[in-house]
């Protein structure tokens, strides 16, 4: 009975009969093995080293940075994206109007426009607009929760400025809005004039004058950035006294104009518009 116990103990941990002490010796060769230290076996076979080497290092974090504002002060046609909507298109012409008689301009347009200072909606609370505007054209316009009332009543030098605008540039013109931008506290918000009453794809003239001021677009992020403009394209405009922008194709679809065209380090000229004072003029083909 004692020897059934022990040949169950013996066959449990090595599934094979038990021998008597004189037969359960290792054989030499495999008693050698034992006695080696791990990796000797291998160490024994022939090798032959090789230059490769295994060198560790360290996994690197991607670091995700913002492209490089792309910068436009030459005279040019120049495209700036291409997307499903169409091509993104914007024309500048330093100098439109020469500076003699962009001084004039200025100065008359500053008197004799009925600027006015609108009360404006966001998120439910009103707030006073930081610019003066006014509105020339058959129909009325409506941006940002206010409207403004027609005005056919077109100042003279606007009518003198859209001519010459058509004449140069083949597209012809039915609106204008004005902005007056005091000092370098009046600005605007982000926003693309995308508003339905404009049509697809509308075509904007920005002609300026005043203190010189770098006009920067950025484009609109994809879906998967969740409204995060970090890393999108921009682009930077330098608007001189007297420019011409023309913002075609799907511009105002795909990218968005600045909340104020930022401020040179040092004014460009002397006179009225040094301390800051710009007046815009953005008319929209019919």
């Amino acid at each position: 009975m004692e020897d059934k116990r022990r040949r169950a103990r013996v066959q449990g941990a090595w599934a094979g009969p038990a021998r008597s002490q004189a037969t359960a010796q290792p054989a030499p060769a495999a008693q050698s093995r034992l006695h080696q230290r791990p990796g000797q076996t291998w160490m024994n076979k022939e090798h032959h080293p090789s230059d490769r080497r295994f060198v560790f290092r360290e996994p690197q974090e991607v670091v995700r940075r913002a492209p490089e504002p792309r910068v436009i002060d030459k005279e040019g046609v120049y495209e700036i994206s291409l997307s499903p909507t169409g091509v993104s298109r914007v024309r500048l012409y330093p100098g439109f109007v020469d500076l003699k008689e962009a001084d004039c301009v200025l100065e008359q347009l500053c008197r004799e426009v009925p600027w006015k200072q609108r009360t404006g909606i966001r998120e439910n609370v009103t707030y006073q607009q930081p610019r003066l505007t006014a509105w020339y054209g058959e129909l009325p316009y409506t941006y940002s929760r206010i409207t403004m009332e027609p005005n056919p009543h077109w100042h003279p030098v606007l009518l003198t400025l859209k001519s010459q605008i058509e004449e140069n540039t083949g597209h012809t013109f039915n609106s204008l809005l004005c902005n007056l931008y005091r000092n370098e506290k009046d600005s605007v918000d982000w926003h693309s004039d995308d508003e339905p009453s404009l049509g697809r794809c509308p075509v904007i003239a920005s002609l300026s004058f005043g203190a010189t001021r770098i006009f920067e677009m950025r484009k609109k992020p994809p879906p998967e950035e969740n409204g995060d403009y970090t890393y999108v394209e921009r682009v930077k405009i330098p608007l001189d006294h007297g420019t011409l922008l023309i913002m075609e194709g799907a511009t105002q679809a795909d990218w968005q104009a600045p909340p104020v065209p930022a401020p040179l380090s040092q004014p460009p000229r002397e006179g009225p518009e040094a301390f800051g004072r710009r007046a815009g003029m953005k008319i929209v083909r019919e």
